[in-house]
């Protein structure tokens, strides 16, 4: 339902932005996905749970270079021999950003350690600045093989800062406060589904309906192959990173499930709204393997749930 609900987003923004002139790109949008999205994941992370990271470092080190070297490193090689830059820096985005907005449903459905997974959720969301900065990175050294021109006209490291305060800082500071206040924490706790699902349908169709989304259909006319290269480019991402994190976590763990679901699934949303801003830089083909993310990791994810922790 859920997949459904989010490709009738994408048709009606793109279709708005056809017939009327689309919208032009806010960073308030960061600040409705960090409050909507992010805050209310935010309410079971207590300060007392960084000891984990200390109890658990060899687990949380693992993630780290798993999430940060292997898979940035895999969605390079794929992302080469597309030989299109903007697919290769989509495949990177989707890389640097671990976990997203259903991942602690997936860590619960499985039974695995919640506490190590909101502790994961909390380090790669303080991640994000470290993201961008090596989406700028691949820009740098990557351009010229594929034979274009790198310039950071939205200037990254700028952005990372709106990041930290809209994605982190705002969100943990109001979950702080309605912690206190029980009655809301408790409505949006129980309403917690319905909230991320009618945000991510909304912010879909903005960034859909934006007058740079519109750049998709000059894509579909004059470079279909791109579009079919992705579609074959996500799922060769997708089965490495399952391939890797099977080998690399023990399932057997609560702990190592909890950081194994923050390894197979990308923050596909927020990937989308970074993207929405970059198609400048690297091009309108880095949005179309996110756009196939979304098609591939929920039913992927779900097969997984079921298939293999079905006895948990």
């Amino acid at each position: 339902m859920k997949l459904i609900s989010i490709v009738i987003a994408a048709i009606l923004g793109l279709t708005y932005g056809q017939y009327y002139y689309g919208f032009i790109f806010s960073q308030k949008i960061c600040l409705f996905a960090g409050l909507t999205l992010i805050m209310p994941t935010l309410f079971n992370v207590k300060l007392s749970d960084i000891s984990l990271v200390l109890q658990f470092k060899g687990l949380m080190l693992k993630g780290l270079l798993v999430n940060y070297v292997a898979l940035p490193l895999i969605a390079i090689g794929i992302g080469l021999l597309t030989d299109s830059f903007g697919i290769a820096a989509g495949l990177f985005l989707l890389s640097v950003l671990s976990g997203g907005g259903m991942v602690m449903h997936w860590i619960k459905n499985s039974k695995a350690d919640t506490s190590i997974g909101f502790i994961l959720l909390f380090i790669n969301i303080v991640f994000v600045s470290l993201s961008l900065l090596m989406l700028h990175v691949f820009g740098i050294y990557t351009s010229e093989y594929f034979g274009e021109s790198y310039m950071d006209e939205i200037n990254i490291s700028n952005f990372a800062k709106a990041v930290i305060y809209l994605l982190i800082l705002i969100p943990f500071i109001v979950s702080r406060v309605i912690i206190f206040i029980k009655p809301l924490k408790d409505f949006i706790t129980a309403k917690q589904g319905f909230i991320s699902n009618i945000s991510i349908f909304l912010i879909v169709f903005y960034l859909f309906g934006l007058q740079s989304s519109q750049s998709l259909f000059e894509l579909y006319d004059f470079e279909p192959e791109l579009i079919y290269i992705s579609m074959i480019a996500v799922v060769a991402f997708y089965a490495a990173i399952f391939a890797l994190a099977r080998l690399v976590y023990n399932l057997d763990s609560p702990q190592e499930r909890a950081a194994f679901w923050h390894s197979i699934t990308r923050y596909i949303t927020l990937a989308l709204v970074i993207s929405t801003f970059s198609t400048g830089t690297f091009g309108v083909a880095m949005l179309v393997p996110i756009m196939f993310a979304y098609i591939i990791q929920i039913p992927f994810s779900v097969l997984i749930d079921k298939y293999m922790f079905k006895k948990a």
